[in-house]
């Protein structure tokens, strides 16, 4: 610190001397000074600093910038510049990615400056505002998104925002190999962009633990991801949005192999490190997989998807990274509430008299449970509010006043574990009365604990409490915005058909809207079809089974339906689904097609019972105009016919 202060006195002199000057970062940005107060530095191996500078323009903000000494920014540079290509053809194609690219610029050997987003944060931060284990929770994006974007369409624009930046990061970070990603590299704007920073290491130099990679998943893509995808903890439609946007960004990217390998060719004699000879340019290539149908490309990034999703690592990486930070939080550090967007106190909100926690209500957004409605009295004469709070509000405010006091001071917190098979009303109901006591005691607990921050910003109205205020909102399912309507009870199934070179290809990609079993648990579904007439039975194909879902993504191929029967051979792709054998019929002329029709089953896998039919679909294939590929949903119901 001392040291920062000293070089910001010089830098102050040179402002004295020359009234002002141009960043490098652009020569559009024109300072006249330096920002000391909100002038810091970052607690990584480089301790870069970040700098806040005057803006000349007096209607202007400060410009924030990152000036960092170690790293040879010109690998940033390059990352950067190939991402921005990427941007550029999914733009041309019609598909905004919602990418967020930022300046960066080498000022000499080992230094440069790189441009500081604003309205930001890592994900590190935001996860351990619920704890140190809050990398292995599923909800902090998702309540911190909803703390940031209290109405409720400013949230669905922060998800669908999320959506299309995380596919686009999922596939950037994916083919230019960027490793050493954990949570103080990945940040996430208020408006629901998630973009990657500190590019040190790409092209897949991923750091070791001895002979263990460091970067153990394909890219990143955690579970609190599609905690916020999917509206809650089981899988919506809206992730079939993700995966169809991930793999036609990822198709846009293939078609362009050669240009990003002309590129990064092109920089093979200019000294970087991990770009230095032609196992480099390799790792792109093998990435790429040009070779690929965007048939077989897509089944093999859904299949990078399910890897990255079920991956422990990724989590258990971003846990070890919060750990190694603990250590350089300041002793003065406050906790704070992770779903209160400002702190409050009792010289700002007023006194509180008395709370009185009246009711709880069930609530499905943006996950189903139960919220408490709680009255909260001040001193001021009629001054009255109602707040909504979850149990697990209540935990985190117990958990984070247990830092700041001893366990003396404290009332108990009612248990968060339920003995027995007591489930829904009655654990709320019960839960109601324990928190009652419990918050009754707080407000009633010594000076320092009663009038604490914390207790007058749990107890301030949030935009959402000032929202409900006097209605009583008609509940509604998470995913009910943004994913597209169902057309019947029985759901739907999205297809991909073509045919070409005497072969029938079928691509079974997302089913949803299936309806739940009679005992109210989600379907195993998978898919069955055969391509009629089948006397014997030989065109049968089944996909592998989605576990409790009634919005499963396959994203399976199933080739050539016609009269000879071969195995197409050879390894299956790292990566692939060994589910999914890929066998061809040859010789069937377009002529048999007029006659074929497909029959397509979705089924539950039952284990041990007769497996139980969730819906079916007959497509005559006469229908369907087969000279290019017709993709789309086809409704599912009892035996009949369907069209496109």
């Amino acid at each position: 610190q001392g040291i920062l202060r000293e070089g910001l006195e010089d830098v102050k002199q040179f402002f004295k001397a020359n009234g002002s000057c141009r960043l490098p970062l652009s020569p559009s940005l024109l300072v006249k000074g330096i920002v000391p107060r909100d002038c810091s530095y970052f607690n990584s191996n480089a301790v870069p600093l970040k700098l806040s500078f005057q803006n000349v323009d007096p209607l202007g903000e400060n410009i924030r910038v990152i000036f960092k000494c170690g790293d040879d920014l010109r690998q940033d540079m390059l990352t950067l510049q190939m991402i921005r290509i990427m941007n550029k053809i999914w733009v041309q194609e019609g598909l905004d990615m919602r990418m967020v690219i930022f300046r960066c610029f080498s000022t000499g050997r080992g230094r440069g400056m790189v441009e500081m987003i604003p309205n930001a944060e890592t994900l590190r931060k935001i996860q351990v505002e619920h704890g140190v284990t809050g990398s292995f929770k599923d909800r902090p994006l998702a309540d911190w998104l909803q703390k940031h974007n209290p109405e409720e369409d400013e949230y669905e624009k922060a998800v669908e925002n999320f959506i299309y930046s995380c596919a686009g990061c999922c596939v950037a970070t994916y083919v230019l190999g960027i490793c050493d990603r954990h949570n103080d590299n990945i940040m996430l704007k208020t408006t629901g962009h998630m973009f990657h920073i500190d590019f040190g290491r790409f092209l897949g130099h991923a750091q070791m633990f001895g002979n263990i990679k460091r970067d153990r998943a394909p890219f990143v893509f955690t579970s609190d991801m599609a905690y916020v995808i999917n509206g809650g903890d089981k899988p919506s439609s809206r992730f079939h949005d993700f995966v169809d946007l991930c793999c036609q960004a990822y198709n846009l990217i293939r078609k362009h192999t050669h240009l990003f390998l002309n590129l990064l060719g092109l920089m093979l004699s200019c000294g970087i490190p991990e770009l230095s000879d032609l196992e480099d340019l390799k790792y792109v290539y093998d990435a790429l997989r040009p070779q690929d149908s965007d048939a077989d490309a897509t089944t093999y990034f859904t299949r990078l998807i399910e890897s990255s999703l079920g991956s422990v690592a990724t989590k258990l990486n971003f846990f070890i990274h919060n750990l190694a930070q603990m250590k350089f939080t300041g002793s003065d550090a406050r906790p704070t509430l992770s779903f209160a967007p400002r702190t409050h106190t009792i010289k700002t909100s007023g006194r509180i008299r008395d709370v009185f926690l009246c009711r709880h209500e069930r609530v499905f957004n943006p996950s189903k449970g139960y919220t408490y409605i709680v009255k909260v009295q001040r001193e001021s004469p009629g001054e009255v509010a109602f707040v909504q709070r979850t149990f697990e509000e209540f935990q985190e405010l117990h958990n984070k006043l247990r830092l700041l006091f001893p366990s003396s001071l404290l009332p108990s917190f009612p248990s968060r574990f339920v003995i027995g098979r007591s489930r829904g009303e009655a654990v709320a109901e019960r839960r109601k009365e324990e928190l009652n006591g419990y918050i009754w005691h707080l407000i009633h607990a010594a000076p320092e604990v009663a009038e604490c921050d914390l207790i007058y910003t749990f107890f301030h109205p949030l935009p959402r409490d000032e929202k409900a205020a006097g209605t009583n909102p008609t509940p509604k399912p998470a995913d009910a915005t943004w994913a597209r309507p169902v057309g019947k009870v029985g759901g739907e199934v999205k297809l991909s058909i073509s045919y070409k070179n005497n072969k029938l290809f079928i691509m079974v990609m997302h089913i949803r809207g299936l309806p739940p079993l009679q005992d109210g648990n989600d379907p195993d579904p998978y898919v069955k079809t055969y391509l009629l007439p089948d006397p014997q039975k030989t065109t049968k194909r089944k996909t592998k089974v989605a576990r409790k879902t009634c919005n499963p993504t396959y994203n399976e191929m199933v080739c050539g339906m016609g009269m000879g029967i071969r195995g197409s051979g050879g390894a299956v792709a790292e990566g692939l689904s060994r589910s999914a054998p890929q066998l061809v019929y040859d010789g069937i002329p377009r002529g048999d097609l007029q006659q074929r029709e497909l029959r397509l089953s979705v089924l539950s896998e039952e284990g041990f019972w007769e497996n139980i039919l969730l819906g079916e679909v007959g497509i005559r294939l006469r229908d369907l105009d087969l000279a290019q590929e017709k993709m789309g949903w086809f409704a599912l119901g009892s035996r009949g016919h369907s069209t496109l």
